[in-house]
């Protein structure tokens, strides 16, 4: 139990400062509240404007970097303790490693995660043609010399339905 005692007083020492600066607070803060104050207050945005009806997905992307490099970051240390030891298969092992990261980071990069400004940049996509529309793609895929469907909102199977021995 005796080894367990400092930890048990840096414990009991955070309790109280929490509690102490908590009481302090409410004791020395001055007490005017206005709208503005009151109001929430979220990343430096203000609630001038309706908000948006979804939020942004680069700043997910961008979070995305971060956590992918805290984990590079912490797979580094223990091999950097230890990479005497491990010789040239530790060095291959981390290289393979820190070029997958890396390959993550550049798709990220090549997608516009970090496109901020005020520019919005178009990517065009060398696969899609702008020449192609759904008629031309119908046209590609061949419907010459298939019936046509009577009206769209009935299936092909619901013709079979109403055929003869069909219950009325």
């Amino acid at each position: 139990m005796a080894q367990y005692l400092p930890i048990l007083l840096l414990l009991v020492l955070a309790i109280v400062f929490g509690a102490l600066s908590r009481v302090a607070s409410k004791l020395l803060a001055p007490r005017n509240p206005t709208a503005a104050k009151s109001a929430p207050y979220e990343c430096g945005i203000t609630n001038a404007t309706e908000r948006p009806d979804r939020f942004p997905v680069k700043f997910f992307l961008v979070a995305m970097i971060f956590i992918v490099f805290d984990i590079e970051i912490i797979f580094l240390l223990p091999w950097a303790t230890v990479f005497r030891e491990l010789g040239a298969f530790g060095f291959g092992a981390i290289v393979i490693f820190a070029l997958l990261v890396f390959e993550s980071f550049v798709y990220l990069i090549g997608n516009g995660a970090l496109d901020w400004g005020p520019v919005k940049r178009v990517r065009t996509l060398a696969a899609v043609s702008p020449t192609r529309t759904s008629e031309t793609t119908i046209r590609r895929v061949g419907l010459e010399g298939r019936p046509k469907p009577s009206t769209p909102l009935e299936p092909a199977h619901a013709s079979a339905a109403h055929g003869p021995g069909a219950a009325a």
